[in-house]
């Protein structure tokens, strides 16, 4: 895959209850109000086949591998990179992600105990080298993840019936991955108001919008 001519790829990361799809929301208002093209997008999902995709690693209902569940994932990664994500950057989108490559890495190859390393391969090969600009982690403690889940009006997903270890195990991958890349990774406290988790991710921004 050639290299990528491009907007900026923001991407959003963090724990089930972290508030990950307000902060996107937040954002997307707040650039789209300095004159800029934003796009806002979810994985999986943001295109048909990702879409069906995500209904299946989410359904309760499914007994999912863990090797297949990572597969599935990058496959759904795979079809939105080609026919949203590299479209849009060309064009010089700004490109809001809720979820990328990081989150496989948390929670398939340190919550799944599949390998960082070799789920990072599997995610190479599915997105080429296309990496975020700037990536905001979301970060929480895994239990009061769980009880801000635990006041939503829908059904927890396959994933989010997992237990307390599980998501303990994921925010340490979290943090090992932000103290790894710290230029890219910008940890934000998802225990502030959500106003104010919006002006922390404006901030780290400042210098790419």
């Amino acid at each position: 895959m050639p290299p990528v001519p491009r907007g900026k790829l923001i991407t959003i990361e963090g724990l089930d209850g972290a508030g990950k799809s307000t902060l996107a929301e937040g954002l997307r208002d707040a650039l789209a109000a300095r004159g800029l093209r934003v796009e806002l997008l979810r994985e999986p999902g943001g295109v048909a086949v990702s879409e069906q995709i995500r209904s299946l690693v989410k359904d309760p209902a499914l007994t999912v591998g863990a090797r297949t569940e990572a597969l599935l994932y990058a496959a759904a990664r795979a079809q939105l990179v080609e026919e949203r994500l590299l479209p849009l950057l060309r064009e010089g989108a700004l490109v809001l992600l809720d979820r990328f490559v990081d989150s496989s890495l948390a929670y398939q190859g340190a919550g799944r105990a599949l390998g960082v390393d070799d789920v990072r391969a599997i995610n190479r090969f599915a997105t080429g080298p296309l990496t975020p600009d700037r990536t905001l982690l979301l970060r929480i403690p895994p239990a009061v993840g769980r009880s801000r889940q635990h006041t939503r009006a829908v059904e927890p997903d396959r994933l989010e019936r997992e237990g307390e270890a599980f998501f303990a195990t994921i925010a340490t991958a979290y943090d090992q991955l932000a103290r790894t890349e710290p230029e890219r990774i910008r940890a934000i406290d998802a225990t502030q108001p959500p106003e104010r988790v919006l002006e922390s991710a404006l901030d780290a921004l400042a210098d790419l919008a």
